[in-house]
């Protein structure tokens, strides 16, 4: 089974994640877009909790409308793509090109995450 994230990307979002809990006004980029090709989902992951490294923090979309910033927990994406037929996917060649919050503010104007 292919890693949600890779090694380097695991290390940027703890990163992220550290730097976060001491700097409450960080607003890094995202690290890593995952998307379900069969549900619509997509989330726009900046940062991994440093003493629960099991939750991301992000921008999450499930394709009903209503994108919003907040945690997901890993083992449960990670179950999704057990039980949907394409599961979830990492986009292998996506780089952010802003930060978390310009993708937030896009997203809410859409109604859909544009990444």
């Amino acid at each position: 089974m292919t890693s949600l994230f890779t090694a380097t990307q695991r290390l940027r979002l703890l990163a992220n994640g550290e730097k976060s809990s001491k700097d409450e006004g960080f607003d890094p980029k995202p690290v890593v877009k995952l998307f379900t090709p069969s549900a619509g989902a997509i989330w726009l992951l900046s940062e991994l909790n440093p003493s629960d490294q099991g939750r991301a923090f992000g921008l999450c979309d499930l394709g009903l409308g209503c994108p919003e910033l907040g945690y997901v927990s890993i083992s449960e994406l990670e179950g999704l793509r057990h039980t949907l037929r394409a599961g979830v996917e990492r986009d292998r060649s996506w780089q952010a090109v802003k930060t978390l919050s310009a993708y937030a503010d896009e997203a809410r104007a859409h109604g859909r995450i544009m990444a």
